[in-house]
C-alpha cells in the first residue's frame, strides 16, 4: 500500500507540473491611454512696441513711419499706427495659428508671420508659470521650431466713422481647435479725440496815441481737446497785416496798413513766460511772424512757437509751449502805434493761434 500510495502522488505532482513544460514561450498584455494635454497656446508681447506716424500731416521730429517717440499719451490719429510683435507657443502644433489684434473685443486685423523658430526672444519674457521658456534649453531641442513662432501686428487707425473715442486693443492667438489666448498687456488708447482750442476774452486798442505803446487785456489760450483724450498741443501763433477797410485816407505811417511788425505779445505758461525766451525784448514781448493758416509747418518749427523756453522735450518741442488738456496760456499784446498814423479803425486782419497734436 505504500508503494502504491508513492506512485500516485508522484503522478499527481507530474500533472501538476505538466502544462509549464508545453510550449515555447508565454506572455499577456495590458491596455494603455495616451492622451496629449490640449495645450491652450500661450502669447507674449515683445518689444519693441511703437507707435508710427502717417503720411496725412508730418510732425515736427516724425514723417510717414517714423517712430513717434514724442507720443507721451495713448491718443492716436487716423492713420497711424500702432506696433506689436507677439511670440506664439502652442506644444500640440501651430498649424492652423491665427494671431489677430482685437479693438474693443472685436478681430480688426490679422497679424502676419515675422519668424518660425525665433531665436531671440529675451525681450518677451516668455514664462509658463514659473518655467522661463528657453529654446536653448534641453526641453525644446529639437522641436522648438514647430512649436513657437513670432508675429508681427500692425492696427492702422481708420477714420473717425469706426474709430472715434476710447478703446481697448490688445492681440490675441488662437489655435485651430478654437482655444484663444489675450496678451497680458492689454491698452486702453483714444481714437481720433476732437481737438479745439479755445479763447477767453478779446484784444481791442482803442484810442491808441500815435508814437505810444499800448497794451490789452490778458486773454487765455485753451487747450480745449476732447475730455479724456490726454492730447498735448504745441502751440503756435501767427497774424497778417491791418487795413482800415473805411477808406478815410489812411496813412500809418507811410501806406494804408498797419504792419503787423508793431504787435508783440507777452504770453506765461506755468513757470515760464516769454521773458524767459531768446527772442524776447527788454519787457519780455516777442514778435509776431505771418502766417495765413498752418499750411507749412516746416516754417512754424522753431520760428512760430508762442514760448521758446522750458525743458527740452525729445523731438524738439519746447517744455514751456506744450499745451496739457484743459490747461491755459495767458497772452498780453503790445502795440507800438507809429507816429504819423492816421485811421478810421484797422480792423481787417488778424492775429491767429494754432495747435499741433504732440
Amino acid at each position: 500500500m505504500k508503494k502504491i500510495l508513492s506512485i500516485l502522488v508522484t503522478l499527481i505532482l507530474a500533472m501538476a507540473v505538466l502544462p509549464a513544460t508545453i510550449g515555447v514561450s508565454t506572455g499577456t498584455g495590458i491596455g494603455v491611454e495616451i492622451t496629449p494635454e490640449d495645450f491652450d497656446p500661450r502669447a507674449w508681447l515683445c518689444a519693441p512696441r511703437v507707435v508710427l506716424d502717417d503720411d496725412l500731416e508730418p510732425g515736427r521730429a516724425t514723417g510717414e513711419g517714423d517712430d513717434m517717440t514724442e507720443r507721451t499719451n495713448n491718443y492716436a490719429f487716423e492713420g497711424e499706427q500702432i506696433g506689436v510683435d507677439v511670440l506664439v507657443l502652442d506644444k500640440n502644433k501651430m498649424e492652423g495659428m491665427e494671431v489677430y489684434m482685437t479693438v474693443d473685443g472685436d478681430i480688426e486685423v490679422n497679424c502676419k508671420l515675422k519668424e518660425r523658430g525665433p531665436t531671440s526672444i529675451d525681450s518677451c519674457n516668455a514664462r509658463i508659470d514659473e518655467e522661463v521658456v528657453d529654446p536653448s534649453s534641453s526641453n525644446w531641442q529639437g522641436n522648438w521650431a514647430e512649436v513657437a513662432s513670432l508675429y508681427e501686428c500692425l492696427l492702422t487707425v481708420e477714420t473717425p466713422a469706426t474709430m472715434q473715442g476710447e478703446f481697448w486693443i490688445s492681440a490675441v492667438a488662437e489655435d485651430l481647435d478654437g482655444n484663444d489666448v489675450e496678451v497680458d498687456e492689454t491698452e486702453l488708447w483714444f481714437l481720433n479725440p476732437i481737438i479745439a482750442l479755445g479763447i477767453s476774452g478779446s484784444v481791442e486798442f482803442e484810442d491808441v496815441r500815435p508814437g505810444t505803446s499800448a497794451y490789452s487785456d490778458t486773454i487765455a489760450v485753451t487747450n480745449d481737446a476732447e475730455d479724456g483724450s490726454g492730447v498735448t498741443m504745441d502751440m503756435f501763433i501767427g497774424g497778417t497785416n491791418f487795413y482800415d477797410n473805411d477808406n478815410v485816407g489812411t496813412k500809418c505811417p507811410d501806406s494804408n496798413v498797419l504792419d503787423l511788425s508793431r504787435f508783440s505779445y507777452h504770453a506765461v505758461s506755468g513757470a515760464y513766460s516769454t521773458r524767459d525766451d531768446a527772442r524776447s525784448d527788454v519787457e519780455g514781448y516777442v514778435g509776431i511772424g505771418y502766417a495765413n493758416g498752418f499750411n507749412d509747418p516746416n516754417l512754424f518749427y522753431d520760428v512760430y512757437e508762442v514760448i521758446q523756453a522750458g525743458p527740452a522735450i525729445p523731438g524738439g518741442y519746447y517744455g514751456a509751449n506744450l499745451l496739457a488738456p484743459g490747461a491755459d496760456m495767458s497772452v498780453t499784446f503790445r502795440l507800438n502805434l507809429p507816429v504819423p498814423c492816421n485811421a478810421d479803425n484797422f480792423d481787417d486782419g488778424s492775429i491767429d493761434f494754432y495747435g499741433e497734436a504732440v
